[in-house]
């Protein structure tokens, strides 16, 4: 059993493990007295966090003779990252990153945000850095994310901003009050897409521009790209990344439907995109067939990925590059994660480790 302390500020800040590069090492095994290939197993191993014990699927690198098992930072810190989460998901607390989302919509600095809650100067910077907040600290949080329940806390709360700050507070509040966009992207998310991490969604809340920004990849990548094939390529995208990495990319749930893996509530999104100018679909003839094809209105937003995020992309790309609709359909019957599954149900997270992209 490995403990771990609630502070990872420096372990969030390292860089997620590309796992094809490690699995391909050379190391000297002292078992077999010689240099041989190593290989990535995954087993379960438990985790203290945070005085819980919490249970994941970890990448071991091993001898992929004798099976001795090597240290290997990068994949010790992926199993870190899913110990994590699970607990984060068992107990409904906000990630990082959606923390940071709250702060900023306000337009106020980490050391402005805490000072408006009373809290310690780098309260802010370690959640936002991976420390996991209490239960009362995440319940605030949770509340400040609507920009009513903000203008309540000036009004109930003795706050020390100075009357610059609150002025400049208040103003942003009236906007994001009066952005119909705002509240309605808001209430969709809230009523269809989870922002707590759990296994159906790979430990991740959703986050629409990560998603936005891999259909814009792939609609770049294949200027004739279809909706069908379009939804198996984001499905594989983020099974896989999860596999390797122990978090999904864009935090959708994908749905067990005939033709094949479906992001949960597609429909919605495509039309919110739409409405943004993000891509629509175009429907076309083709010998008595309508074709949707995804075409794309903006450029990729490279920045918005991160370089172990974007190889994934590129390598789901790659995989699938000469496959039509209906050959990717029929491929993605055969994964696990969809065989096991009814239709209509989720496909959960966990059958990512039976997806073999190279088969």
């Amino acid at each position: 059993m490995v403990k771990i302390s609630s502070n990872v500020l420096d372990f969030m800040k390292m860089i997620l493990p590309r796992v094809q590069e490690v699995a391909s090492m050379r190391k000297y095994c002292e078992q077999c007295g010689k240099e041989i290939e190593t290989k990535v197993i995954s087993k379960r191993e438990s985790y203290n966090v945070c005085g819980e014990l919490i249970e994941v699927d970890a990448q071991v690198l091993v001898c992929s003779e004798c099976g001795e098992e090597f240290f290997c930072e990068e994949l010790d810190n992926a199993t870190l990252v899913s110990a994590y989460n699970e607990y984060r998901r068992r107990h409904k607390l906000l990630l990082p990153e959606e923390i940071r989302k709250i702060r900023e919509q306000y337009g106020l600095s980490q050391r402005s945000f805490a000072k408006l809650l009373n809290w310690g100067d780098k309260t802010i910077c370690r959640y936002e850095n991976g420390s996991i907040q209490d239960k009362a600290h995440n319940s605030i949080l949770l509340f400040l994310r609507e920009p009513e329940n903000m203008r309540t806390y000036l009004t109930e709360n003795e706050v020390t901003l100075d009357e610059k700050q609150i002025r400049r507070l208040l103003m942003t509040i009236e906007t994001l009050e009066e952005n119909k966009e705002f509240h309605a992207s808001h209430r969709i998310f809230d009523l269809f897409f989870s922002n707590v991490p759990c296994e159906e969604n790979g430990f991740k809340g959703f986050d629409y521009d990560k998603f936005c920004a891999m259909v814009l990849f792939f609609a770049h990548k294949n200027s004739e790209l279809l909706k069908t094939k379009l939804m198996k390529l984001l499905n594989y995208s983020d099974m896989l990344f999860y596999k390797e990495n122990g978090i999904s990319i864009s935090g959708m749930k994908y749905v067990h439907l005939p033709y094949g893996p479906v992001p949960d509530h597609f429909e919605i999104l495509l039309e919110k995109m739409q409405v943004d100018h993000i891509a629509h679909i175009e429907i076309t003839c083709d010998n008595g067939y309508e074709r949707y094809q995804i075409i794309p209105e903006r450029d990729i937003p490279f920045d918005e990925f991160s370089k172990e995020e974007l190889n994934i992309l590129q390598r789901v790309y790659d995989k699938f590059a000469h496959f039509g609709s209906v050959e990717i359909s029929e491929y993605s019957h055969k994964e696990k994660g969809y065989a096991s599954t009814k239709q209509g149900e989720i496909i959960s997270y966990a059958y990512a480790k039976e997806i073999e992209l190279d088969k």
